[in-house]
């Protein structure tokens, strides 16, 4: 179904005669078979004008195109303008390729052109960000935080009642333990079930991606943790059945992951840390704490559960970054 203001701006645009032709029935096109949102067609209309200006040194507002006479040499001059421009990501450039190869398709089978000069472009690689982690010290004192946070919250008179407080600061601290223990998923963890976690070995089993499994370690505070909650979570409920949840809310059903990543924004505001960390980044920092500890990469790989080892090898460039600025502090010569 087309919206109304979608088909009024994509009409209006057809109708404008000064407007190329084959561009304003594209914008046609994705407005009336492929209901794009306003917002799409406006950002397809933009980056294939900035092509014409860019590349082809004309006006797609004041003249008619000559869509056929675009080869791969204007292709490639267009991605070299936009590489020259300092304040366009290569993600932007990737997806303005995408709407031009798009567009030509459309041309294509519409008969206004004969090729396709963006087909078989060879676009810039994907801009590869850091994932961000913290410092053991800013981990610590994240670990810390649902047991100080609920304390003060008792102590103020904010919490519902002292035992409500006293099953969430177990439960909280137990969840970030593991999360960090094992460099787990927020999902993993909320999905792990009674059966899966053995406190005398320390090991727990844990289901990842595509439903697949792995073991995953326990360390000492995150054992000691969980005995700590699975007293508290009797308070809740008394099913402990092999296949019961492990974490669950104040009425003994499973923990959502939204549940917990609210509470997860107290924590970071009690632990002083910056808001918009996500308790995905417990996961980023144990891979790299265990790199900079000098843990081999295929061990690292196994315990995160990556399919591919270059998955993991972005954290071998988190920590040499990290040895990089070290070294650039320190060196008198660097």
């Amino acid at each position: 179904m087309v919206r109304p203001e979608q088909k009024k701006t994509a009409e209006a645009a057809a109708s404008a005669g000064d407007m190329d032709q084959a561009l304003a029935s594209y914008l046609l096109y994705l407005d009336h078979e492929r209901n794009a949102s306003r917002h799409t067609i406006d950002s397809y209309r933009i980056d294939i004008e900035q092509f014409v200006k860019l590349a082809l040194k004309a006006d797609a507002e004041c003249s008619q195109i000559d869509w056929n006479s675009v080869d791969v040499y204007a292709a490639r001059s267009f991605v070299v303008i936009l590489q020259e421009e300092e304040d366009i990501s290569k993600t932007s450039i990737l997806r303005k390729l995408s709407g031009m190869r798009s567009f030509y398709r459309y041309m294509l089978r519409e008969g206004i052109v004969k090729e396709n000069p963006f087909a078989n472009l060879t676009a810039p690689k994907k801009q590869k960000l850091l994932p961000k982690y913290m410092t053991v010290d800013e981990v610590g004192r994240l670990l810390d935080a649902p047991a100080k946070f609920w304390k003060d919250a008792c102590e103020k008179d904010v919490a519902k009642d002292e035992e409500s407080a006293k099953f969430s600061a177990a439960r909280d601290s137990a969840m970030l333990e593991v999360i960090y223990s094992g460099g787990i998923r927020i999902s993993e963890a909320v999905g792990l079930n009674i059966g899966d976690v053995d406190l005398f070995s320390g090991i727990m089993k844990v289901r990842g991606k595509g439903k697949k499994e792995r073991l995953c370690g326990l360390g000492g505070p995150a054992e000691r943790a969980l005995r700590k909650y699975m007293v508290a979570r009797r308070m809740r409920t008394s099913n402990e059945r092999h296949g019961a949840p492990l974490f669950v809310n104040k009425d003994g059903q499973r923990l959502t992951a939204r549940s917990f990543q609210r509470n997860f924004k107290l924590y970071l505001r009690e632990a002083g840390l910056p808001l918009d960390m996500t308790p995905h980044k417990l996961r980023h920092s144990f891979a790299t704490h265990l790199l900079d500890a000098g843990a081999d990469l295929r061990s690292v790989q196994e315990l995160l559960g990556h399919e591919n080892l270059s998955t993991t090898q972005i954290y071998t460039h988190i920590s040499a970054e990290r040895l990089k600025n070290v070294y650039n502090k320190a060196h008198p010569r660097a």
